[in-house]
């Protein structure tokens, strides 16, 4: 009785253009206006939508869509979340029907990050076409890829998700700089009920876009390279260069979107399918090559 994936995540910008920009020509995904000009769908598999970009005074992430399987699972997670003391609100019909769900509640977890928990597997009934022809995205049952979320109580949010919301430990870190905490900084990654290395990630970072970031997933190396490319080319910030991560294996670059945030694009990233017989591991060194990050902007 538990999360299987991330659905969706919503987000704020003061300029829809330059996020339909950087979705079509750069990501790849499918960008569509909603009828009243305020609110952009983005496309990338099946699904009606994977990201929502609302327009605002402001450019920020709001909130994680995060799944459950079915009804049972949604309803037993709520009453975890209920019995814990935190303040849930149910969501209204016209809220479910954008959202292409059967159901779905809003609460926050301990470090104020918004959560929607949802269920229900719309798909959209036409097929999923990339405007710069990539392949495909790596979706399906284990949703549209991760997000890393910001918290400043480390200890209560990573139980909040292991004890609530029924996520799994895949990797702890801890993150050392020159001038930070003689301890580190911690970092957690966590499975959901589906294969994906990770689902969730939190981690003692700030994030004055609310978000550290959110990855998608690509089948190659090509698909990868061909992105990195196009972000160069379209004059995106890199915020890293190409690596491969110590813990989930991904190949991946990171590059800044116009909300602030970065997205990771990746390939090969690790999957398991039955986590009784994963040991979670401690990782010392984050990289096994590559990922240089530029921090300037």
């Amino acid at each position: 009785m538990a999360v299987r994936s991330l659905a969706y995540i919503r987000v704020q910008s003061r300029d829809l253009s330059a996020w339909s920009r950087f979705a079509e020509t750069v990501v790849g995904a499918a960008a569509t206006m909603d009828d009243d000009g305020k609110r952009l769908l983005l496309r990338i598999d099946a699904r009606p939508w994977r990201f929502r970009i609302e327009l605002a005074d402001t450019d920020r992430y709001l909130c994680a869509g995060l799944e459950c399987a079915g009804e049972a699972d949604y309803l037993a997670v709520l009453d975890r979340v209920r019995n814990a003391g935190v303040t849930i609100t149910d969501g209204d019909p016209v809220g479910t029907r954008e959202r292409h769900v059967q159901a779905f509640a809003s609460f926050n977890d301990p470090a104020g990050n918004a959560i929607e928990l949802c269920w229900g597997n719309t798909i959209a009934g036409t097929p999923f076409v990339s405007p710069i022809g990539v392949p495909s995205f790596v979706t399906g049952e284990m949703g549209f890829g991760h997000v890393v979320l910001p918290t400043d109580k480390y200890i209560e949010t990573r139980a909040f998700y292991k004890d609530l919301l029924g996520f799994g430990d895949s990797d702890e870190m801890r993150v050392y700089f020159p001038g930070g905490p003689e301890k580190g900084l911690g970092m957690s990654f966590m499975h959901a009920a589906g294969p994906r290395h990770h689902a969730v990630a939190v981690g003692e970072f700030p994030a004055p876009s609310g978000l550290i970031h959110t990855m998608v997933e690509v089948p190659s190396v090509d698909d990868v390279g061909l992105a990195y490319d196009r972000a160069l080319a379209a004059g995106v910030h890199i915020s890293s260069t190409i690596g491969r991560h110590t813990n989930d294996k991904m190949l991946s670059f990171y590059m800044r979107t116009p909300s602030g945030f970065d997205i990771e694009y990746g390939c090969d990233g690790q999957q398991f399918p039955d986590w009784s017989v994963v040991t979670p591991t401690f990782t010392i060194k984050e990289d096994l090559w590559g990922h240089k990050w530029d921090f300037s902007q």
